[in-house]
């Protein structure tokens, strides 16, 4: 089944509602309808390979009504992403452990999110290139709102975190997962180049290194306010 037509069943809307979107709901269900595609087809296709025009017809509208809701594929992205990251948030349970198991339960859980950790890949490489000041501030906005609630979560667990640690334990946290997730997801080429025993220490496996990196990140936060 499309993601358009998905979404319609979902909602209760039929095509012919789809395709008029003319109450709030069904212009609703049309911009759920272009987020949950974008989402499909990076189950895909890297980022850089999705284009507006296939998104469109993926979701089974014009160009020019996609336009209509999102003035690029770039603030699709930016959409998707932080709706991801809120149904996250919802789910996300840390567990009331020493500050390493809390990190590394973060680093795991952040594992099983590929499409938040493709798009805050992509963020300062692509996505925040072909877009307007107005869609990147309100972007960004929420985005820092997502990042509160995380920091609250973080902070809930590991107490020492005074408010601006947790922040910055979040903001590096979106720095090491741009980072460490194109290494962690190489070309096949590069499997095949790592699969040389002189190489095994080039191979990153993503939950693991994240969390060691968020381990000496919170241990060094929490010395730095000792100090």
């Amino acid at each position: 089944m499309a993601g358009g037509e998905r979404v319609r069943k979902l909602r209760g809307v039929t095509a012919q509602e789809f395709q008029r979107a003319r109450s709030p709901e069904q212009r609703e269900a049309r911009r759920q309808a272009i987020l949950e595609v974008a989402g499909q087809l990076l189950t895909e296709m890297p980022v850089s390979d999705v284009s507006l025009r296939e998104l469109a017809r993926r979701v089974g509208l014009s160009k020019t009504n996609v336009v209509r809701y999102f003035e690029t594929r770039e603030a699709v992205f930016f959409a998707l992403l932080n709706r991801t990251i809120a149904d996250w948030l919802d789910d996300l349970d840390l567990p009331t452990v020493p500050p390493a198991g809390v990190v590394g339960a973060l680093a795991r859980s952040l594992a099983g999110r590929p499409l938040i950790c493709d798009l805050w890949s992509a963020l300062g490489t692509e996505l925040e290139r072909n877009i307007s000041a107005e869609a990147v501030r309100d972007f960004k906005i929420e985005h820092a709102e997502l990042q509160l609630r995380l920091a609250a979560l973080l902070r809930a667990r590991i107490p020492q975190l005074t408010e601006p640690a947790s922040r910055e334990l979040v903001q590096l946290t979106v720095l090491l997962v741009a980072g460490l997730w194109p290494f962690a997801n190489p070309s096949p080429s590069v499997v095949e180049a790592t699969e040389d025993p002189r190489l095994t220490a080039s191979r990153v496996n993503f939950p693991d290194r994240l969390g060691r990196a968020l381990t000496v990140a919170v241990t060094g936060l929490l010395t730095l306010d000792q100090a």
